[in-house]
């Protein structure tokens, strides 16, 4: 990293800047408001991560995963989560065919099998198809019928979801939450945003948007993202961040022990780091402080941190806690 001459950094970290920002453009040309959702969107996908969108239906959750398909030149394909959902209906099935009046059994990959994958509503599948994701998004690969069948280098799932206490919804598994990089809220849109949303109702033709940026573009600057420095005293201060989360951990503060069942993983703490290193680089800064830890902590640990019955009795936030810990630090 060092040995990288400093003109050199300037000059991909201007790019990395540049791409950011017309990535960010054209996709606003469709998506009204929402300029923080539609940024750590971002942040994720850079990271190489999956995200996962909570919000109430109609407010733009599909919108914004389609218009960022769009935006980058991949496959796309999108699986509308339901109830009667199996995982064969994700990752494919092995079929009978026959080629010479022989016989044989071929596999039909599904529509896991893509660059970006929209999971629409997935929290109304049940918890066994939830499942079938969870090699796909570790691993990138899928094993049917006994054979383990790659994915490619690059795979995003963007899911999204309703509130839970909305009817017929499952609660995502632990494990599965884990493996995505962040959760994002959508909240409701101001009277400004509604209103261009309904002047916008009115048109023929929604603003077409074109691909400005390639799946291995978004490679490049990962890498550049995971070069960003660090010092060591903030590295600890992350570790402390997360040790803080375990209810059993000595340094977890009597709200933490009293309201949280479980704790954030130390996967946590790598995508904490990770998306801090990028909005040190969208800041114009190629060094991470500690407001990008600030800034990035919400997003990479809301739903990481499972409350107990206590903490919902009372209605505790996740939010609420992470702050609190944000403060100790």
């Amino acid at each position: 990293m060092n040995s990288i001459p400093a003109d050199e950094i300037q000059k991909e970290h201007d790019c990395f800047l540049s791409d950011f920002e017309i990535l960010e453009k054209e996709i606003a040309k469709r998506l009204i408001g929402q300029k923080q959702l539609l940024r750590n969107a971002l942040i994720t996908i850079i990271a190489g991560g999956h995200f996962l969108m909570e919000g109430a239906p109609g407010l733009g959750k599909t919108l914004l995963v389609r218009t960022i398909a769009q935006a980058v030149d991949c496959s796309f394909a999108r699986i509308q989560f339901t109830p009667d959902l199996v995982p064969a209906d994700l990752t494919g099935t092995e079929m009978i065919v026959h080629r010479d009046s022989i016989p044989s059994f071929e596999f039909r990959k599904g529509p896991i099998f893509t660059n970006l994958l929209l999971a629409d509503e997935i929290n109304r599948a049940t918890p066994k198809t939830q499942s079938a994701l969870l090699e796909a998004m570790e691993e990138k690969a899928v094993t049917v019928g006994g054979i383990r069948y790659p994915l490619g280098k690059i795979f995003f799932v963007m899911a999204t979801q309703n509130p839970i206490e909305m009817e017929g919804t499952y609660p995502l598994p632990e494990a599965q939450l884990d493996r995505f990089f962040s959760k994002l809220s959508v909240p409701y849109p101001a009277i400004a945003e509604l209103n261009q949303i309904l002047e916008n109702t009115a048109e023929a033709d929604p603003a077409p948007i074109s691909p400005v940026i390639t799946a291995n573009r978004l490679q490049e600057m990962n890498q550049l993202a995971r070069m960003v420095p660090i010092a060591p005293s903030l590295l600890e201060k992350i570790s402390i961040l997360i040790s803080s989360t375990w209810p059993q951990s000595p340094l977890a503060p009597n709200s933490i022990q009293k309201y949280l069942k479980y704790g954030a993983s130390p996967r946590g703490g790598c995508a904490l780091l990770l998306a801090a290193k990028i909005f040190a680089l969208l800041d114009g800064r190629y060094n991470v402080s500690q407001k990008d830890i600030r800034l990035a902590a919400p997003m990479v640990l809301r739903h990481r941190i499972l409350l107990n019955y206590e903490g919902l009795a009372t209605s505790m936030t996740p939010e609420q806690l992470i702050e609190e810990l944000l403060e100790r630090i």
